[in-house]
């Protein structure tokens, strides 16, 4: 009971995790993030990994899918210190995220609650001319903070997905060695005597 719990409760949380990076997936192509996107997809793969693993008792993958989440808070601290600008780490930065490949920031700096882009007329000498020049205003909650809860929901999860992974490896574990002992029990059990026919032959004078 105690291990169907316990999988039932980190194949929940694995499906929360699909959910919430698939959206944050789709946010991060919006805005061109490269580093985020390749990272977000290495987490889709390895999080369908846990889930197998868990619904088909593989205490590897399993295994596996925790060790890849504590890479996976790594990061998502990385992230939140990035947009908070923590020591010389700048948002500003198009070599983090982007690759230097654009200069796209975050898509929630031009579509976050409330913000109203108006373009400017006409854009500086020194604007590149395929990007257009904007102002943005009125929004109730900046883009960085918006990225910084993203990050902190996937801390949260993974934190408790990585409690909950170890939780059923072990439970896995200690099942398959009840399962050997079991078995390596019965190999070795009493067995009763066999009945054996013994026939004399007598000889026979004519």
């Amino acid at each position: 009971m105690g291990c169907c719990s316990g999988r039932c409760t980190l194949a929940f949380i694995c499906g929360m995790q699909l959910v919430s990076v698939l959206e944050r997936q789709v946010i991060d192509f919006l805005g061109y993030q490269w580093a985020p996107i390749l990272t977000n997809f290495l987490h889709i793969i390895v999080v369908i990994l846990g889930l197998f693993g868990t619904v088909q008792f593989r205490p590897r993958y399993v295994t596996g899918y925790a060790v890849w989440l504590v890479v996976w808070m790594t990061w998502n601290v990385f992230i939140i210190c990035f947009y908070l600008e923590v020591g010389d780490l700048s948002r500003d930065s198009d070599l983090v995220l982007t690759f230097n490949l654009s200069m796209h920031r975050s898509w929630w700096m031009e579509n976050g609650p409330g913000c109203r882009v108006t373009p400017i007329l006409p854009p500086p000498s020194w604007a590149p001319e395929d990007h257009r020049y904007i102002s943005i205003s009125g929004c109730l909650m900046d883009f960085q903070f918006i990225e910084v809860a993203h990050s902190s929901l996937q801390i949260l999860l993974a934190l408790v997905g990585f409690i909950y992974a170890c939780y059923v490896v072990k439970l896995i574990s200690e099942e398959e060695d009840s399962f050997d002992f079991i078995g390596g029990f019965d190999s070795y059990g009493y067995q009763g005597p066999q009945k054996t026919s013994h026939l004399q032959l007598q000889p026979m004078y004519m």
